[in-house]
């Protein structure tokens, strides 16, 4: 991927998806098989205010949000489409008051079907992991 595209889809990620930019993710790499993005904590984000734990669905959401940057870049065009079809989260700790690090991986491209493992981490400790299921459709 040359480094025009990645400036575009950065911004794309960043500035112009609104629930992104309501996040405040901000992508470390992203390659068409590989993303890797960092959402900072803010306490409207707790799902537990006794403890100030994430809210699990937010966490859900930014890992769909991962699995779909992936088909995004892998559009060929602006008009291709991209939807999902499921998703799958396993929470495997309590995610803290802290900074998360979403990451994804493209594991097949069909000629409709995109599959994706997506991974939360806090302080490089694994707090969820998902597979999302995508339907891919090519303008």
């Amino acid at each position: 991927m040359d480094v025009k595209t990645k400036e575009r889809l950065i911004k794309l990620a960043e500035e112009e998806i609104p629930i992104h930019k309501h996040f405040g993710l901000k992508v470390e790499t992203i390659e068409k098989d590989f993303i890797k993005v960092r959402v900072p904590f803010r306490d409207d984000l707790v799902g537990d205010i006794r403890t100030n734990h994430w809210h699990g669905g937010i966490i859900a959401t930014i890992l769909d949000s991962v699995g779909g940057a992936i088909g995004i870049a892998n559009f060929n065009s602006p008009e291709d489409k991209l939807s999902t079809i499921d998703l799958r989260v396993d929470y495997l700790r309590f995610a803290d008051g802290k900074d998360l690090v979403f990451e994804g991986k493209l594991v097949r491209m069909g000629n409709r079907i995109m599959v994706t493992k997506m991974k939360a981490f806090q302080e490089d400790v694994l707090v969820a992991e998902g597979k999302g299921v995508y339907n891919f459709i090519r303008a």
